[in-house]
């Protein structure tokens, strides 16, 4: 007797199934099983995956899903009524079920999800057509009915069924797991099937794969809840949710002959394949009714014809040629109407003003995409190639991705949604899996592990991608070490490994797109993610269906480069950034200079190093440190700029190899310079020579050792010595894995240069445009800020009179937009601008309150008087503030018309303005640190000044690294998480914990110039330095950095420093301070006066709030004494000097240079 399991959940019932596809077809193979279903919980994500690692194993996949039935209609949605879905599995008996059953799991998705996704009754009877039908487990509705001792209704239920499948479609389905009541409902089951005729299939619900497993599922179940191993209700009642042996089987169910067999025969009854590799792209309409082909024709040569009258491309016969050839590849593979659909949509974006990018990928290769429009970069130029884009040897679509605007992508989509139907048109579905970090994280958590424990073994996980638990073990002692001697760690590594890899969740896919000729439920079917209708099938399965697939791709430095053009279009209005030159020689000699920051592809410290050393001065040599500034190619940096240096010393050991590696000084470091190596020296066509290439980045070596052969062969033939060849092939081999696109880097080379060119010609403008790109990424601002100070540029604060909503620049400099305040908000800052567009700049604070009080709110005027909005009424923000909320009330009477009636009479003397004065309490103006800090909190950087003003020098000498450096380096995995680094800054924070041994340690939060360091002071480094670490104080503080990992998906790491030692760091000119005093009289004078003594002690906490190297001298007047303050050094910042002569009077503070 046979037996085979139909009712199957695998790794995509996403935390809800531990069997991974590919060991759940090869255990299916060795229990002797012939055919075998997967039923996933209203999924269909695994289905194409399954599909394939059954059929190469031998065994008949069935495709399937366990929908969930809602208890009314889908679209009724009412809690807790609706939440009672019931199970049921459906099976695709041919092509026409699988079509039913994708239109029921997309339908499901986009109008009856509600907690799940769901079906009902009504779209099952229009569906039902190549489906067969089981009632499922104690959880589908017939069970249920039964459980509530419900015979009446779940004999209704059944004939429903019965009705909307066929009787001979619909089987009573029986599970034997050892449930409370299952054999209860069973005997029910049976006696109901009798009654109403109805077949009987039995199955097993499959969750795992082996008995041993159970404790998997019951980890995987806690991890998707977010509860811990051993909670109650989490597990199954029993261990019987395995894949059993047909032995195991036909023992559990020898009562039922009839039910075993109905399994095999509803095997033999499901007869549906995939289809792979026919297209199915939609098709597309010329404008003026001509065939497709010869429009495509007539638009390349009106392409071409348009390009030469520019002066962008050369009158020659090499490019008639290649578009020729090219035409004919598109059009004998059947690609005519894609190259045709990619035109018409970046034609689209164009047209309206949507920013589109060079290109990027292999489809930059393509001059008919160039002369089209698609791509911006001429592939002759570049030595690109049109096979890396189009193998006529390789049958695969053309592989173009589209980068638009961020702000702008969606509108692109729509457009191709409209064009070709809504239900043509979908987004692409992306899993995210469990990384051998965050199976390690996830795994600490289940098992009630401490986030610090879990955290210690995390971090000897070497940080690289792609790495696995099996090669952290091979490469950290360390964690082996912790693995052999602790049973806890054991244990958790080995769950790890057991689930690394495995699918988490599911989300939509930044950029893909698939578009269909047919309604795409036909093919893939869909869910909805966040409103997005997406595929269930990932972009590689998608493209492997024959189905147009590209990525439209949102960049930001697209917009970037948009606003900075239209911005330097208001003073020439003739500029176009497309027509600058690519060789300007200021652009290159700004990049030699290290001068990157704030540049696509090129802002990197390890890119900014490797520019310096390479000096580039033609596109050329981006494209080449864009390729090279990568894991891999990188250990080819040192020969590429020694080669560069010393020409004279380039050995080829082909003559042949000259033409092709001389542009990267004899290196291998492109896709294309392997292709054209096979082609020149073994006679290779490119199409064969592409397939050779990504047979040797994939690493087959079996196919590889073959075409050795085919190479040194071909290559004896065109006189390359046996020796040589072999060396050549074996350098090829060695490098083809890391070896980059051209293509793509060529596309990326042009937008890198662009941002060059206007940071270098356009700084402002430039700065302007990416600043405002980045508001909110205080790290990312503070770095750009810094990189302006250093160009002589000033960003200044925030003005309720000067500012726009976002960055802008005035003048010289640039000012902070009103939007960046934290509580004000994007449309508060809008109406202020207008309002102050409209009417006239604001007068006084009353002024402002009364013309935007109906729109703002206490804390939003709070915000902008204590970021420094409104200094220029000339009033003490802390007054100000202490005013904005009764300010606001009398306001909102006077709006109200409260006071309005009253005021009536006074209008032909004045305007309210005119009655309207704030009693402003006397305050003192905030100390300064208050005011920086309170800067730091709206604004996210300093303003007025930084607490490490005097300082600066200082830390330069003590070889400090800055927080964002280190940032960089560590995502890198340089340093080391054992190599010691030295930080310097502000303490902005401590607080202390007491450990399980009773010792006190320290945690603080360290401050520098661009961000923030958590320092981490265990117990023997805190008695050594605890009397360093007071708020306020500027510190020198060495240890080994780590980044800790962010919780969330899109969270930041953290950076954290383990604290060996601490010393203070002493104020810029410290040293000499002393020396320098006895011989010169230089720093800052005050005067003190029988009317501003009082006002002395609060100067003072002032002056130690700037520490410098500057001398303070006081002179008395009453006693005409002039003082030194020995222990005060202080930086003379004009923030510090503003508030000095605020308390003190104008003309009692005075700074004496040498």
């Amino acid at each position: 007797m046979a037996f085979v399991h139909l009712h199957v959940h695998s790794e995509f019932s996403l935390l809800d199934g531990a069997c991974r596809i590919g060991r759940l077809a090869a255990r299916a193979k060795e229990l002797g099983q012939t055919a075998l279903a997967i039923t996933d919980h209203g999924v269909m994500y695994g289905v194409i995956d399954f599909y394939r690692a059954a059929k190469a194993v031998g065994i008949k996949p069935i495709i399937g899903c366990e929908v969930y039935v809602a208890p009314r209609a889908m679209t009724d949605k009412q809690y807790p009524t609706d939440t009672d879905c019931s199970h049921l599995v459906l099976l695709c008996e041919n092509e026409t079920g699988y079509k039913n059953l994708s239109a029921i799991v997309s339908r499901a998705f986009t109008e009856g999800f509600y907690q799940k996704p769901r079906t009902d009754l009504d779209f099952l009877r229009t569906h039902a057509e190549g489906l067969i039908a089981l009632s499922a487990c104690l959880s589908g509705l017939i069970p249920k009915r039964l459980l509530r001792d419900d015979f009446s209704g779940a004999r209704e239920a059944a004939k429903t069924f019965a009705g909307i499948f066929g009787k001979d479609c619909f089987y009573i389905e029986l599970q034997r797991h050892g449930l409370d009541r299952q054999e209860e409902v069973n005997s029910r089951l049976l006696l109901l099937a009798k009654e109403l005729s109805l077949p009987v299939v039995v199955t097993n619900d499959v969750h795992y794969l082996q008995k041993s497993d159970a404790k998997l599922q019951e980890l995987l179940m806690a991890i998707g809840t977010g509860a811990t191993l051993g909670d109650s209700g989490l597990a199954f009642e029993t261990e019987e949710f395995y894949l059993k042996t047909p032995q195991e089987m036909e023992a559990l169910f020898s009562d039922l002959p009839e039910a075993l067999e109905n399994t095999v025969r509803i095997a033999d009854r499901c007869a549906f394949d995939f289809e792979f590799g026919r297209l199915h792209l939609p098709a597309f309409t010329p404008p003026d009714g001509t065939p497709n082909e010869d429009y495509l024709r007539r638009r390349v040569e009106e392409g071409y014809a348009e390009k030469t009258a520019r002066g962008l491309l050369p009158e020659q016969p090499v490019y008639r040629e290649r578009f020729g050839y090219e035409l004919s590849v598109i059009t004998s593979m059947g690609f005519t109407d894609y190259f045709l659909i990619v035109a018409d949509f970046v034609g689209y974006a164009k047209s309206r003003g949507i920013p589109v990018g060079p290109g990027r990928g292999s489809g930059v290769g393509s001059l008919v995409a160039y002369l089209l429009g698609i791509t911006d970069v001429d592939p002759v130029k570049y030595g690109l190639l049109f096979e890396r884009c189009l193998n006529p040897e390789r049958v695969s679509m053309p592989d173009f991705d589209i980068d638009f605007c961020d702000r702008r992508r969606g509108e692109v989509i729509d457009y191709v949604a409209d064009k070709y139907g809504s239900d043509h048109v979908a987004q692409i579905i992306t899993f995210g899996t469990l990384a051998c970090r965050a199976a390690v994280r996830d795994v600490g958590r289940a098992l009630g592990m401490t986030y610090a424990q879990v955290d210690e073994i995390a971090k000897l996980i070497p940080r690289r991608l792609g790495i696995t638990v099996a090669a952290a073990l091979e490469e950290s002692a360390e964690l082996r070490s912790r693995v052999e001697n602790d049973p806890a760690v054991r244990r958790l590594i080995e769950f790890a490994a057991a689930l690394e890899g495995r699918p988490r969740n599911a989300s939509t896919h930044a950029a893909g797109v698939v578009i269909t000729d047919k309604p795409i439920i036909e093919y893939v079917p869909v869910s909805s993610n966040g409103g997005d209708t997406v595929t269930q099938y990932p972009a590689e399965t998608v493209a492997e269906l024959g189905l147009l697939k590209m990525d439209f791709l949102g960049l930001r430095f697209l917009s970037v480069l948009d606003d900075a053009e239209k911005a330097v279009r208001q003073k020439d209005p003739d500029f176009s950034l497309s027509a600058v030159d690519t060789g300007d020689g200021a652009t290159y000699a700004m990049l030699s200079a290290g001068d990157s920051v704030g540049l696509f592809q090129l802002e990197s410290e390890g890119m900014r190093v490797l520019l310096t050393k390479l000096r580039p001065y033609c596109l050329e040599d981006i494209i080449s440190a864009i390729s090279l500034y990568r894991p891999g190619p990188m250990q080819s940096i040192s020969r590429f700029l020694q080669n560069r240096a010393d020409p004279g010393s380039i050995r080829y050991a082909d003559g042949r190899l000259e033409s092709i590696l001389g542009s990267t000084s004899g290196c291998i470091i492109y896709q294309e310079q392997v292709m054209m190596i096979f082609r020149a020296l073994a006679g290779y066509s490119y199409g064969r020579a592409d397939v050779v290439r990504r047979m040797m980045s994939k690493k087959k070596v079996a196919e590889m050792e073959r075409e050795k052969a085919f190479f040194l062969k071909g290559a004896a033939e065109n006189g390359t010595a046996p020796e040589t060849a072999e060396a050549i092939f074996a350098e090829m081999s060695d490098f083809a894995k890391y070896a980059f696109n051209k293509s793509h880097a060529a596309a990326y080379a042009v937008v890198a240069f662009r941002t060059a060119y206007l940071k270098c010609h356009y700084r402002r403008e430039y700065m302007c445009a990416l600043l405002n790109s980045v508001a909110g990424d205080n790290r990312k601002v503070n770095l750009y800020i810094e990189d302006l100070a250093r160009a002589g540029i000033r960003v200044l604060p925030p003005d309720v009179n000067e500012s726009g909503e976002g960055f802008s620049v005035v003048g010289e400099d640039l000012r902070f937009g009103l939007a960046a305040v934290k509580n004000v908000g994007g449309a508060f800052a809008a109406f202020i601008v207008q309002d102050r567009l409209a009417g006239g700049r604001f007068a006084s604070y009353e002024d402002f309150l009364l013309r935007t009080g109906s729109r703002g709110n206490v804390r939003m005027v709070e915000s902008l008087v204590n970021c420094g909005a409104m200094d220029g009424f000339g009033l003490p923000r802390s007054r100000m503030a202490a005013a904005a909320e009764s300010g606001l009330q009398t306001v909102a009477g006077m709006n109200s018309g409260v006071i309005a009636g009253q005021m009536g009479l006074f209008d032909a003397v004045g305007g309210t303005d005119e009655l309207f004065r704030i009693a402003y309490p006397d305050l003192p103006e905030y100390p300064a640190m208050q005011k920086l800090a309170y800067e730091k909190e709206l604004v996210g950087v300093y303003l007025s000044g930084h607490p490490l003003d005097g300082y600066r020098d200082a830390l330069r000498r003590a070889g400090v690294v800055s927080t964002q450096e280190l940032v960089e380096k560590l995502s890198s995995g340089e340093p080391g998480e054992k190599q010691t680094v030295t930080v310097g800054g502000i303490l902005k924070s401590r607080r202390q914990k007491i450990t399980k041994k009773n010792e006190i340690m320290a945690f603080c939060i360290l401050e520098d110039l661009q961000g923030e360091v958590e320092l981490i002071v265990f117990p023997s480094a805190l008695e050594k330095c605890a009397s360093l670490l007071k708020e306020g104080e500027v510190l020198l503080v060495s240890g080994t950095a780590q980044l800790r990992e962010a919780l969330a998906e899109d969270g930041e790491d953290e950076l954290k420093l383990l604290v060996r030692a601490v010393r203070r760091a002493e104020p810029d000119g410290a040293a000499h301070a002393e020396e320098h005093s006895s011989r010169s009289r230089a720093g800052v004078y005050l005067k003190i006066t029988a009317a501003n003594e009082g006002k002395l002690d609060e100067a003072l906490e002032e002056l130690r709030a700037y520490p410098g190297g500057s001398a303070v001298f006081l002179y008395y007047e009453k006693d005409k004494k002039l003082l030194a303050a020995r222990q005060l050094r202080v930086a003379a910042a004009d923030g510090l000097l503003l508030r000095l002569r605020e308390l003190l009077g104008g003309a009692n503070v005075a700074v004496r240079e040498d």
